[in-house]
This record gives C-alpha cells, structure tokens and sequence, in this order.
C-alpha cells in the first residue's frame, strides 16, 4: 500500500499543482470564463487513465506463466524506465514549472479553449497514464485492495494539499518535495528493476548466474508483512539471484552518477557565466 500512497500523490500532486497553476493564472488574466475547458480537459485525461490502468490491470491477470512473467517484467521494466526519466526530468523543470505553466496559458488563451482543453488533457493524461503503469507494476507485488487503497488515500491526500496550496497561505518547498519523493522513487525504481530481472529469470529469458546469492528468509520472510512492505517499496527478496543484486546495485549507481553528472555541469556552467556588465579581456 506504501508504494502505491506514494506515486499517487507525487504524481496527483503534480498534476493537482498543475491545474492550480493554470487556474490561478487565468483569474489573473480575468478570463474565468475558460476555467470550464481545464476541468472538461483534466476530467478526460483522468477517466482516460483509469481505463488504462484496468486493461493493464485485466491483461495482466489473463495471462498464465511463462507468458505471465514475461509481461510482468516488462512492465516493470517499463515502469522504471519512465520513472528514472521522470527522476531527472523534475529535477531539471521543477524550478521553473510555473512560470512556464503561465507562458503556455497565455499562448492557450488567445486560441480558445480548444488550447486550452489540450494544455489540460496532455499535463493531467502523462501524469495518469505515468501512475496507471506504476499502480500495474506495484500490484504485481501487493493485492489488488491494497494497491487501490494506497492510490485512493495518495491522490485524495494531493487534492487536499493542492487545495490548499491556492486557497491559504500555505506555501510547499516544490523542490524539496521532490527531491525527497524522487530520492524514494529512485529507490522503488531500483527494486522494479530487480524484480522485473527476477521474472525474466524465471521465464528464461535470462541467467541467474547464481540463483541464490544468500537466503535470509528465516530473518525476514517474503510472506511476512515486514517482507511484503520491502519487496512492495524496495524490491526486498530474502533469496535473490545474482543477476538480480547486479541489477539493483548497477541501476542505483548508474542513476545516482548521472543526477550527480547533471547537477555538476548546471553548477559549472551557472559559475563560468560572465557576470553581468563584465567585458571579456
């Protein structure tokens, strides 16, 4: 349930700010009277991605072994990959989100609210359709009830902390909000790709190299709910294969190098920038 309470209010929350932002910037424009094109535009980019999650969530329970592993990991496989994009995508855009919000609804407002409709299905449908994939993959290691209710409790914590970000002084750090849920995700990712490296073993469409790296099943059981939670959130297996920890542990470091790569080039290109007024020798 854990995994699931999480995506969904990072992803509901994002979307919720989303649709403030562009609320917020039409009051200010005094052009209320298109506010009726963003709810028309979120509400069908939501129902949308409702209905990809059931035909993901259906096609997966159709399906029997092998053929059922095979479709599990590649989900999950999918599933990290637009995480990890994700990942260092918000932690490029975060900083300036709003103020490129506001610039694409004054462009939208001029043409209709044909624009505008599109500006609000396109922002709400990437967001739902990122979660329904994620739900997808974290049910394959959680039950269906839990899943939904982690998704049910996360987007309805959003849409009260989106509320009120716009409707009272309350003010949330943006960065540091996902700076901390993609430091969390980072990991869920992690665990996604070593499970879904586990389900390609079984289905023989990889090596174990070595099946059983350890086995401390009799410390913390797969079945216990301590054992569930940390497969759920962080990919937990008491007796992985080898294939699976290099997996895990190539995947952690691969992503953490290239934040680090990302934020070290920003800050020595912030710092070689001529100061302003300055002339070059």
């Amino acid at each position: 349930m854990l995994p699931s309470f999480i995506l969904s209010l990072r992803e509901g929350l994002e979307a919720a700010l989303i649709i403030g932002i562009v609320l917020s910037a039409l009051r200010q424009m005094q052009r209320r009277d298109l506010a009726s094109a963003i709810w028309a535009g979120a509400g069908s980019a939501a129902l949308l991605s409702l209905l990809t999650a059931i035909l993901l969530t259906r096609l997966g329970l159709e399906l029997k072994d092998p053929a059922e592993a095979i479709f599990e990991g590649l989900t999950m496989l999918l599933a990290a990959g637009i995480l990890t994009w994700m990942i260092f995508w918000m932690s490029q855009r975060t900083r300036n989100m709003k103020t490129e919000l506001e610039s694409g609804v004054q462009r939208a407002s001029r043409a209709g609210k044909g624009s505008l409709f599109g500006l609000a299905f396109v922002s709400v449908l990437r967001e739902g359709v990122e979660l329904a994939l994620f739900l997808t993959a974290a049910a394959f290691s959680s039950s269906s009830v839990q899943t939904m209710l982690g998704a049910l409790l996360g987007l309805g914590t959003a849409v009260l902390l989106g509320w009120s970000f716009f409707a009272t002084t309350v003010r949330l750090d943006l960065r540091r909000f996902f700076q901390v849920t993609g430091f969390m995700l980072l990991l869920f990712a992690a665990g996604l790709v070593a499970r879904a490296v586990g389900e390609l073993v079984i289905a023989g469409w990889m090596p174990a190299i070595i099946i059983h790296v350890w086995d401390v099943g009799n410390v913390i059981s797969a079945e216990s709910v301590l054992g569930q939670t940390l497969g759920a959130l962080f990919g937990y297996s008491p007796d992985p294969s080898l294939m699976q920890v290099l997996a895990y542990a190539a995947y952690f470091g691969i992503v953490l190098f290239g934040l680090w790569a990302i934020s070290h080039w920003r800050h020595t290109k912030i710092v070689a920038m001529p100061t302003q007024g300055s002339r070059p020798a």
